[in-house]
């Protein structure tokens, strides 16, 4: 009968994989020992691995290139960060090493574009991909940018106002985007996404307004759905929707080169995680090469804007498991020195899985558990994986410390949940460290964040 935690993930998970390994009754992430980060940082502790934002990068270009030279297409491919995934300085900055360019949707992603050209991390020819409702200060600072010699900013028009707005402020000329309005699935709470402009009011749009404006160029297309890149016949079906209107836009506006496909590549949120990256680039580059051939038109400049697929398995939070509480004849709570509410809103707010694992005595019994925050609120618990609707860890011992990690939260927890203001009962943000490679390939940890103070917290509350 096999009954230790290790045997049971060699039963249940693809394990071990490119990202973890157990080495000693201890796991490793990436080959980070980390039961010596916790002896040295302590829990509850966050952290970025920063190479992981780079291998992600270069992973996508490298299966578009590959798609790009197997189906012969005559254009190119250009990689977006979203910087509402994560707008950290540590993880624009790393993201930039690749050559890349950016895409923003607030008047204050714009200030961060300036503030990375004032630190010497972009220059001018930086290409801003401008998204989102633009409120009269957004506009007004992508005005700005551009009026200072930012060529490269291009402003997605949501609605009709935004061009007139655009126009009255910059003295040059400049490019534009569109963005259409797709339709979401037919589950969905409303029909048509609140975002962009209707497919059948683009045409007559662009013949109104755009075509003979004396400044505004339009360059590029954008299309984007809530449910992300998925083999499915409603994604394709919207895909082939916006290939119609931009090969008849192509055909009067021949300045359109670019089609943005916006974002949605999935992270691992389990062990057994599937999903075919390779092939789904390939067929999306095969069906706009094969769509424009047969309207006779060119094939457009390729964008996506990956958020959460380029920060997301970067991030990590580690915990000690303080206690075990028995709520009746075959509940065990294992309570966690810190709030899920506080650290990894999502699991509370959207009932989102990770990938957990025990950090140590892998080699120990397992037992069936839920796990618990430290709020009293009775929504701070996580009860279940991805792959099945249960926890097993290994058994609870006063003597025997255990500690517990979930993987690839690195995206949207920190601005979702508020990082460094209130929390729920007050619980503090918990230490947070940077892990980089030096040039020999060795690990480095840096503290980016020291716990938050209940001095800090009490000083935002006017005590």
């Amino acid at each position: 009968m096999k009954i230790k935690y290790s045997e049971l993930i060699d039963q249940t998970l693809y394990f071990p994989t490119e990202e973890f390994n157990v080495e000693e009754n201890s796991l490793k992430f990436h080959d980070i020992p980390l039961m010596e980060v916790v002896e040295q940082f302590g829990t509850p502790l966050k952290f970025n691995y920063l190479p992981k934002i780079s291998m992600n990068i270069e992973r996508a270009k490298a299966w578009f290139k590959e798609a790009i030279e197997k189906n012969n297409y005559k254009k190119g491919y250009r990689y977006c960060y979203c910087t509402k995934s994560s707008q950290f300085a540590f993880v624009v900055e790393e993201a930039l090493k690749n050559d890349i360019s950016l895409e923003t949707s607030s008047a204050y992603d714009i200030d961060i574009v300036k503030a990375l050209y004032q630190n010497g991390k972009v220059q001018q020819d930086v290409e801003v991909i401008c998204n989102g409702f633009k409120t009269d200060d957004y506009l007004e600072k992508i005005s700005d940018l551009i009026n200072n010699g930012f060529e490269n900013i291009i402003p997605i028009l949501d609605n009709y106002r935004e061009l007139d707005k655009l126009t009255d402020s910059i003295d040059s000329n400049f490019n534009i985007g569109i963005r259409i309005a797709a339709e979401e699935e037919p589950k969905f709470e409303f029909y048509t996404s609140r975002l962009g402009i209707g497919y059948k009011d683009i045409i007559p749009y662009y013949s109104q307004k755009i075509a003979e404006h004396p400044n505004a160029r339009l360059k590029m297309l954008h299309f984007f759905i809530n449910t992300g890149i998925k083999d499915t016949a409603y994604y394709w079906n919207e895909l082939y929707k916006c290939l119609r209107v931009y090969a008849r836009l192509k055909k009067i506006a021949p300045e359109v080169d670019c089609l943005n496909i916006g974002g949605g590549f999935p992270i691992k949120t389990s062990l057994n995680f599937e999903y075919d990256y390779q092939y789904m680039v390939n067929e999306i580059v095969s069906q706009i090469k094969k769509f424009c051939e047969e309207e006779g038109v060119e094939e457009p400049n390729i964008y996506t804007e990956f958020g959460s697929f380029t920060v997301g398995e970067s991030g990590g939070h580690l915990y000690k498991v303080i206690s075990q509480k028995r709520q009746n004849d075959r509940e065990k709570w294992n309570m966690i020195d810190s709030s899920f509410m506080t650290t990894l809103p999502d699991t509370w707010a959207i009932s989102r899985k990770f990938i957990m694992l025990p950090l140590n005595r892998w080699e120990d019994t397992y037992e069936r558990v839920f796990l618990g925050g430290l709020t009293c609120d009775s929504d701070d618990y996580y009860n279940s994986e991805q792959h099945t609707n249960a926890i097993y860890l290994p058994v609870f011992s006063d003597t025997k410390p255990m500690y517990i990690g979930f993987f690839n939260t690195g995206a949207y927890q920190e601005t979702i949940g508020g990082y460094g203001g209130v929390h729920h009962c007050l619980m503090p943000q918990p230490k947070h460290i940077l892990i980089d490679k030096d040039q020999d390939g060795n690990f480095t940890y840096k503290v980016f964040r020291e716990e938050q103070k209940a001095e800090d917290v009490l000083k935002i509350l006017g005590y």
